[in-house]
């Protein structure tokens, strides 16, 4: 399993208790120290382009008050047919959000940037994977925006929870969909050397 190093402190600029989830489960010891950095500022553009943008600035903006430390920042977006769709801001907006997903194949980017003012060091990418939610009936759709949980989901869902009945079938990365890549995050970390395989701690550990 994947230990971080002596060197210095892992910090994810991120509030997401899905992204913290994630890393715990990928082995890693870190600080949670969430950015305050506006995204209104930045313009929507390529999918790709801009969430990697955001998540380089967010990891940026935490990593000039902790210029030690590795930061990792992060940014999800849903798009379907060239639309973003954000986080519904109600349960009307969440009801359009699914009736729209209903039977479609949409897309969910995650950009993510690992920074260290001090080195100078920065790596990042943006992750797509294709899903294909079933075809949602006016009961689901309901009680799916009663359970309350599409209200702080990028395009109205989460995966990992009770959402998970929606989606028929995805192409890529699950944990992208989650909020972070970790396959790539952890390579990332890996080829920086900000971790390293402790193949000592990973004996004998239960899964």
């Amino acid at each position: 399993m994947p230990t971080n190093t002596n060197a210095p402190q892992l910090i994810l600029a991120s509030q997401s208790p899905r992204r913290s989830y994630l890393l715990k489960r990928a082995g890693l010891t870190f600080s949670v120290i969430p950015s305050r950095f506006d995204e209104d500022s930045v313009q929507l553009a390529d999918p790709a382009d801009y969430v990697k943008t955001l998540a380089e600035a967010k990891a940026d903006e935490v990593a000039r008050q902790h210029p030690d430390s590795w930061v990792i920042g992060a940014d999800t977006i849903v798009t379907i047919d060239g639309a973003i769709l954000g986080k519904p801001g109600s349960p009307v907006e969440a009801r359009q959000m699914l009736e729209r997903l209903s039977n479609q194949t949409h897309f969910v980017y995650t950009g993510y940037a690992i920074v260290c003012k001090n080195k100078p060091a920065c790596i990042g990418d943006a992750i797509r994977t294709e899903v294909l939610f079933k075809d949602l009936t006016t009961e689901e759709i309901d009680w799916y925006i009663q359970t309350g949980e599409p209200f702080d989901k990028a395009g109205a869902y989460a995966i990992q929870g009770m959402g998970t009945f929606l989606v028929r079938r995805i192409n890529g990365s699950y944990t992208n969909v989650v909020g972070l890549p970790v396959c790539e995050v952890i390579e990332a970390l890996l080829k920086m050397g900000v971790v390293k395989m402790n193949a000592a701690k990973a004996k004998g550990r239960t899964l």
